[in-house]
């Protein structure tokens, strides 16, 4: 799947991401609202990740859907 599609299907998708990053608040997904820059930082910030590693975990995550 691609970040497009997850931007699609926003809804659907933000309970498999509330299982992988169990830190993300509602108020955060809902503030996201699809956004990739904005969920790449709200995951970098919840998590003390740094940039290129939160981009490698979503890529990875992406694949598995």
């Amino acid at each position: 799947m691609d970040w497009n599609q997850v931007q699609g299907n926003w809804q659907n998708i933000k309970g498999r991401i509330r299982t992988k990053w169990a830190k993300l608040t509602d108020d955060d997904l809902e503030f996201i609202k699809g956004s990739k820059d904005q969920f790449l930082g709200k995951i970098q910030e919840r998590y003390g990740s740094t940039k290129d590693r939160v981009k490698m975990e979503v890529e990875e995550w992406l694949k598995t859907l």
